[in-house]
């Protein structure tokens, strides 16, 4: 698929500065969600640029490097597990895309998002559903959120090994459930994914961000 065919539409309509905005992190149970913003040279070639879920490990941290050495401006920002839990995910998604975009040292004519909900990032804005397998500025700005969310979860998991963040990234998965089961929440896990598990695990969250065992059941 040909990644410039909406950028090229926009150019002939009369915008000249695009800019594409994406996430990272919006389904994990812990940490914080990721946005970036990023403003190509037109039609440069990125090989192998895509979306960044469809892309290994190592493609990404080579693309993230040639994106940053390209970009005529980026940025990447995050909302805390704090914001999740008092925005909500939607609405702490917007607040990264916004803090992503107020990053950029050039104003964008447009900003391409990728989905279906405006984050009224004010600019002028244009929601593409799949976009970042649809448009080059969206895939550069998915790889620029995934590969800085996975390196701060690695920092994560340094800071909090029993969790094994470096496996799993905070999602939800059979070993981050076990860990949360023996352990107990951490200070970044969000509590607002956690309630029903929580409920029925019945455990206390670590004062000292630690993670707390499971309290004894009574019989």
């Amino acid at each position: 698929m040909d990644l410039w065919e909406i950028e090229r539409e926009l150019s002939a309509e009369g915008y000249f500065t695009i800019c594409g905005v994406d996430e990272a992190g919006r389904g994990p149970l812990a940490g914080p969600v990721f946005a970036a913003s990023v403003i190509l040279p037109f039609g440069v070639s990125l090989p192998g640029l895509n979306d960044s879920k469809k892309l290994s490990g190592k493609t990404r941290a080579r693309l993230y490097d040639e994106i940053i050495k390209t970009a005529l401006a980026y940025g990447v920002a995050s909302a805390d597990h704090t914001e999740v839990d008092s925005l909500n995910i939607l609405n702490a998604t917007f607040l990264a895309m916004k803090r992503a975009v107020g990053m950029l040292a050039a104003a964008p004519d447009i900003a391409l998002i990728d989905g279906n909900r405006d984050p009224r990032l004010g600019i002028t804005g244009r929601c593409i559903v799949g976009g970042d397998g649809k448009s080059a500025s969206i895939a550069a700005a998915s790889i620029l959120a995934k590969v800085s969310r996975d390196a701060y979860m690695l920092e994560m998991a340094q800071k909090y090994p029993q969790y094994s963040f470096e496996k799993h990234k905070g999602y939800g998965t059979k070993l981050h459930y076990e860990k949360l089961l023996e352990f107990g929440p951490s200070e970044i896990h969000r509590a607002t994914f956690l309630r029903k598990f929580e409920e029925a695990a019945k455990w206390t969250r670590g004062s000292a961000g630690n993670g707390a065992k499971k309290k004894p059941s009574c019989s």
